[in-house]
């Protein structure tokens, strides 16, 4: 290695290049190189926050329409057709499984349109987790929405303290309780909602913290997450920031 470098060193002088310009026209190469990286990361997860804007703006004009009582009316027999063929859904959402909000009504969607994950108090268990990540890693789904609601009753059972019935709902409520530490001395209505948003946070870490695909989608900016809540009365969705 000694004779390499020697071998170098003499090499640059007897061609009577100046040793100091190349260091420093070294250097500034070495920073390009490792400053590029980064700026193509950010550059991608800008995009992909570009996107996932864009389409949430799309959902949000669903949910308008849902409002108002005005759904579009889709032809659901060529598209089923269609759809048998393959999906490609571009939204993914994991969403409590509560009667009154189902996300494809509220959003004004259709058939092929969200990849659903629903399970009660939207909690990010490991199948759900297995899901999305099929999602994204196969179907090519690029926004990840994590939506809550009013008056959760997954959330209401995990913030009364009061023990389940059974060790499946025990855990469920379990994974719940966290989200409800902060919010104790709160008015009993005003506890429960911001209990809601904070599990909303939760489900999203927990999403984050126990999938190295949606991880690293997130990071590489191929996945953009949105956090939401529903509100049962109006029917209007709120994004939680």
């Amino acid at each position: 290695m000694a004779v390499v470098l020697l071998y170098r060193r003499h090499n640059v002088a007897r061609r009577g290049i100046n040793v100091s310009r190349l260091s420093i026209f070294s250097l500034l190469l070495l920073s390009i190189c490792l400053l590029l990286p980064a700026r193509l990361a950010a550059q991608q997860v800008a995009g992909a926050k570009s996107a996932a804007d864009a389409e949430w703006q799309q959902l949000l004009e669903g949910n308008k329409r849902f409002v108002a009582g005005q759904l579009t009316h889709t032809p659901l027999v060529p598209l089923r057709e269609s759809l048998a063929k393959g999906q490609s859904p571009r939204i993914a959402v994991l969403s409590c499984s509560d009667s009154r909000v189902p996300p494809e009504l509220i959003f004004d969607r259709t058939l092929g349109d969200l990849f659903m994950v629903r399970v009660a108090g939207n909690v990010a268990d490991q199948y759900g987790i297995a899901s999305l990540e099929y999602a994204v890693e196969h179907l090519g789904t690029k926004v990840l929405l994590v939506m809550g609601h009013e008056e959760c009753g997954a959330v209401a059972a995990a913030c009364s303290g009061k023990p389940a019935d059974t060790a499946n709902l025990r855990a469920l409520t379990g994974s719940i309780a966290p989200a409800c530490e902060k919010n104790a001395g709160l008015p009993a209505a005003e506890q429960l909602y911001d209990s809601v948003v904070a599990n909303v946070r939760k489900s999203a870490a927990d999403l984050l913290a126990h999938s190295e695909v949606l991880r690293h989608a997130v990071h590489e900016g191929k996945l953009a997450l949105i956090l939401a809540v529903y509100k049962l009365r109006s029917g209007e969705v709120v994004r939680v920031d």
